[in-house]
């Protein structure tokens, strides 16, 4: 039950999603338009990508690495240094505002339909996304 002159909080019912990227800032992992399978409510840890609400705008969702756990929540980065609104910016995001974690990504076919680029596409379009590509480096030479 929601308190007076509260909404109540929106929380995906099923346990994965859909998720689109929008815009650069977790280039090369993920391209905008790439499309995201996501794992609501999964355990998580330093290094996995997740879907989380924005803290300081919160019907805004972003894609974001999870570099570590900080007081206050996750201090979160995209995986491209030159893109920002990361927590650079905001600060940690709180653990409450983290809603899953990505699994994998789909590229859409591009507008090439000749047989040699839909055996590429085929080759590479669906992809886990794993912790493999830690932050640990980048966070170690700043």
């Amino acid at each position: 039950m929601a308190e007076r002159g509260r909404e109540p909080e929106v929380r995906p019912r099923a346990r994965l999603g859909i998720a689109e990227v929008m815009g650069p800032s977790m280039y090369p992992t993920l391209k905008h338009g790439d499309q995201l399978l996501v794992h609501y409510y999964a355990p998580v840890k330093a290094g996995d990508v997740a879907v989380l609400k924005h803290p300081l705008q919160q019907d805004l969702l972003i894609v974001k690495r999870l570099a570590e756990r900080r007081d206050g929540g996750w201090w979160v980065l995209g995986d491209n240094p030159g893109a920002e609104g990361d927590s650079r910016v905001f600060g940690t995001v709180p653990e409450e505002l983290l809603l899953g974690r990505v699994r994998a990504r789909y590229r859409p076919l591009g507008g090439q339909r000749s047989v040699r680029a839909v055996v590429s596409w085929l080759l590479r379009a669906v992809r886990p996304v794993s912790a493999e590509r830690s932050v640990s480096r980048r966070l170690r030479a700043r």
